[in-house]
């Protein structure tokens, strides 16, 4: 049984879970053709390993602090900070506290023909 979506025009609460973040799970809340929208939620000391993701990823640190390694440096991500990450680009994360994130994908990113705009065969 697949978990229920948020369709379009429905509110999405993004709300930090404060008391409830410690038995919190990760929370898939949108998936289309072209958007994926989750929280992540990580417990301290717990990580993601290395990967990499197709298309184009932001993650926005929510509640808690993340450490994350991307193109060969580790930073550290505290509410109200975000970042993006281009398509295939390795990245890993670590809680330093228990933490929960906003990550966002673009997937099937058309693909650019190559032809100018307009133009006729």
């Amino acid at each position: 049984m697949s978990l229920p979506h948020a369709a379009s025009g429905d509110l999405i609460n993004i709300a930090p879970l404060g008391d409830q973040l410690e038995s919190a799970v990760s929370t898939a809340f949108l998936k289309t053709e072209h958007l994926e929208l989750m929280r992540l939620v990580l417990q301290a000391g717990k990580s993601m390993a290395e990967h990499w993701v197709e298309g184009d990823v932001t993650l926005q640190c929510l509640e808690g602090s993340i450490e994350l390694e991307a193109h060969g440096k580790r930073q550290t991500m505290r509410p109200g900070q975000m970042v993006y990450l281009a398509p295939k680009v390795p990245h890993a994360l670590h809680a330093r506290e228990n933490a929960s994130v906003l990550m966002t994908v673009l997937l099937n990113r058309p693909v650019n023909t190559g032809g100018p705009s307009g133009s006729k065969p």
